[in-house]
């Protein structure tokens, strides 16, 4: 494991359904254990309570129209040249909807 101290890395944000599943468990668990695995500083996992992708159907937590598959975003954050090894590794994933890339600098 990677430990970011300070300066410039990298934020990969991926985007996918939480019912979305490989190997008979939810796919963000996968992009969180790959993560982990590649060396990555970390990783965290974000529910939406709406959104809409592709499909342009909403999906919402709101009580009188409950969805069963919210966004969900996996936050990694890790020094530029791992991230970047780390993507060849999101490819073999399906069902990510949305993969982006974010130069930020780590400050703690």
């Amino acid at each position: 494991m990677t430990e970011l101290t300070g300066g410039r890395a990298l934020r990969l944000t991926v985007y996918m359904g939480e019912n979305q599943v490989w190997h008979h468990r939810p796919l963000f668990t996968e992009v969180v254990h790959r993560a982990h695995a590649a060396g990555l500083a970390g990783a965290s996992v974000f529910r939406g309570v709406e959104g809409f992708g592709a499909s342009s159907m909403t999906h919402t937590s709101r009580l009188l129209s409950l969805s069963e598959d919210l966004p969900v975003a996996v936050v990694i954050v890790a020094d530029t040249e791992r991230v970047r090894a780390f993507l060849p590794r999101l490819e073999e994933l399906p069902g990510i909807a949305l993969a982006t890339l974010d130069e930020v600098e780590v400050v703690r």
